[in-house]
């Protein structure tokens, strides 16, 4: 789409975990970006913070025109217990963003090209056996699943103006910052790490630099619309991570924590790592996206030896 040219990319979310990646990655290739903040922050170079959903605020007169809008916006899936009250947060913080979004979109007399709207692959249910691409028609019914589900419907309004929906499903985002992996690092630094649950179940991981670098290439790539899974080449079963960090960390893999124990600490949340489903990018695989993190190997020796 850009061929090189600078464009101007509206980002909701942009200072979080993946919004600071992505930003930088943008910032490189020369794009203006301007990012929605409920709170008042100082512009910089090249990054212009406007202020949304707040009582009287209007982003669409400060943002005029914007060729791509990236909407990464909501409570994260990673923080606090999964009580209803909990998962309330999480379901509208997603809904209440996308509709604003939609409203600032609708409001705007030149429209952008393309919405590129995160999503997750815990659209897909729970399976040791299952290969799931972008094709499957397979819904989990859990609130993870509903949630994933309604938040792509309501992203896909946009398509009535004309406009080309991405949905990026994210696996689990590996970075030390946040996400998952400080939580799965810490019992291997105890030296207490070792297998979760059955260990069998499948986590279809991803480098947070891929996970930036696959939105910044969906922006550019107009054949991309509908699901992209956005996952490493090559899932692990849970165990074969746990080892693969104890091996990179050079600690032992030994200390087996029952699924039992997890729901009573976790909660609902347990699902997150006693659940999963093998995933595989075949979207981007066949549009030419290169992973500079092909490997879970590659993925930790970057991550928990640079630190």
């Amino acid at each position: 789409m850009t061929g090189g040219i600078t464009i101007k990319i509206v980002i909701a979310g942009g200072s979080g975990f993946i919004g600071e990646k992505l930003t930088d990655i943008l910032l490189k290739m020369g794009h203006e970006i301007l990012i929605l903040t409920r709170k008042e922050k100082q512009s910089k170079h090249n990054i212009n913070y406007i202020k949304w959903l707040g009582e009287g605020t209007k982003p669409e007169e400060e943002i005029d025109k914007a060729d791509a809008f990236i909407n990464l916006a909501g409570v994260s899936i990673n923080e606090g217990r999964w009580d209803a009250k909990h998962q309330q947060r999480i379901y509208q913080s997603r809904m209440a963003a996308t509709d604003e979004l939609i409203r600032i979109i609708a409001a705007l007399p030149e429209k952008p090209s393309v919405l590129i709207n995160a999503s997750a692959i815990g659209i897909y249910p729970s399976s040791l056996d299952i290969i799931y691409t972008e094709n499957s028609l397979e819904r989990a019914g859990d609130f993870l699943g509903r949630t994933v589900g309604d938040w792509e419907k309501k992203a896909s309004n946009v398509k009535k103006m004309g406009i080309r929906v991405a949905y990026m499903r994210f696996g689990v985002v590996l970075g030390n910052e946040s996400g998952a992996l400080p939580l799965m690092v810490m019992p291997y630094k105890l030296f207490v790490g070792g297998k979760i649950g059955s260990g069998e179940q499948w986590v279809s991981w991803v480098h947070v630099i891929d996970v930036a670098r696959a939105i910044a290439f969906a922006i550019e790539n107009d054949k991309l619309s509908g699901p992209v899974n956005v996952t490493a080449p090559a899932p692990k079963r849970m165990k074969d991570v746990g080892k693969t960090i104890g091996y990179v960390l050079h600690r032992p893999h030994w200390f087996p924590v029952p699924a039992l124990v997890l729901k009573l600490v976790l909660g609902n949340k347990s699902s997150l790592v006693l659940e999963g489903q093998r995933v595989v990018p075949k979207v981007l695989l066949n549009e030419g996206f290169s992973f500079l993190f092909p490997t879970l190997d590659s993925a930790l020796n970057d991550l928990l030896r640079r630190k």
